[in-house]
């Protein structure tokens, strides 16, 4: 799917009238509602660079995101062992102040999820982040299985991730409204949303009348972030706003204010970004970017995962000098 920038967004931010209140979510879906950072986990000579990432984290806090959520695929959570994932969770809970921090628990087995759970809970997370990992097959009976076994032991809120192109899962709507009703169940992470504005809106619509009251929707594929919340999405999942908050937010906050206008022209700013995602993978990006601002040594991506080649990394260089972002 691709952007016309030349469409303008104009309905407000908020769920559409044909599916649920527009009011801020309560409760649970208070933790998983505007803009939910991803930041990068740094890994230099194959060891997590903890200096870098409390560096990051504190970046973010103090960029006034809504959440930060670690261990996401940005984070490089399937790379990690249990040990360092409940490392990296315990970093970043201690160093995001006030913020929420959504910790992902993603693992191929079941067993190993809830043990992950547990060293979220134990933490301290705000909320837990689950996409269903896949070597095997599964059926959506084994996912609905997977979310039906984990919210029973979770006290905290959790967000379902649908990322289809790294579990090569397809949610239907049916596994989204099954999936919803379980405790504990929060929000859904989607996959972006159609380029067309109407359609956009029908699509949230359509998905928000499956679902609880008090379980929101939140995009993903950052360049589908303003459009997503002009459509009536609940919260922006992003990349990009684990190494660019700033910039981020203000996208956000436009689109939270339902100035179609200044939402789209602040996310046409970084189309430079959303051509290097599309070109070279978001990972691969945001790691570049962390390198360049020296946020992270480089290389910071866990092998056999490489990072851009010098020509590449000079790409993203160029790009981010044209939005004024310097070391």
């Amino acid at each position: 799917m691709t952007e016309d920038p030349s469409t303008p967004l104009a309905e407000p931010a908020g769920r559409p009238p044909a599916g649920r209140a527009a009011a801020a979510p309560a409760g649970p879906a208070a933790v998983v509602s505007g803009l939910s950072a991803f930041p990068l986990t740094p890994i230099h000579d194959g060891r997590i660079d903890e200096a870098a990432v409390v560096r990051i984290i504190e970046r973010l806090a103090g960029a006034g995101v809504d959440s930060i959520g670690a261990l996401g695929s940005t984070g490089s959570y399937a790379y990690l062992t249990g040990e360092e994932r409940a490392r990296v969770a315990r970093l970043a809970i201690e160093h995001a102040g006030d913020v929420p921090v959504i910790v992902g628990i993603g693992a191929l087995r079941t067993e190993h999820v809830l043990e992950l759970a547990e060293d979220a809970q134990s933490a301290g997370a705000a909320g837990v982040l689950l996409a269903p990992m896949t070597y095997q097959a599964l059926t959506p009976d084994d996912v609905y299985g997977l979310y039906e076994d984990v919210t029973a032991e979770l006290s905290v809120p959790l967000v379902v991730y649908d990322n289809p192109g790294t579990t090569h899962v397809a949610f239907t709507d049916e596994l989204y409204a099954a999936i919803a009703s379980l405790p504990h169940v929060a929000s859904f992470k989607i996959p972006g949303v159609p380029a067309d504005p109407a359609e956009a809106r029908a699509r949230i619509a359509q998905l928000a009348a499956l679902l609880p009251e008090d379980v929101s929707l939140g995009v993903s594929g950052d360049a589908f972030g303003a459009a997503g919340l002009l459509s009536g999405c609940d919260a922006w999942y992003s990349v990009i706003a684990g190494i660019l908050p700033d910039e981020t937010a203000a996208i956000a906050r436009a689109a939270q204010a339902g100035d179609a206008q200044e939402a789209q022209r602040r996310s046409d700013l970084l189309q430079p970004v959303w051509d290097l995602f599309a070109a070279h993978g978001s990972l691969r990006v945001a790691a570049s970017i962390a390198e360049h601002l020296r946020l992270a040594a480089r290389p910071s991506l866990p092998r056999p995962v490489r990072g851009l080649t010098d020509a590449q990394h000079a790409e993203v260089a160029a790009a981010l000098d044209t939005l004024g972002t310097a070391p």
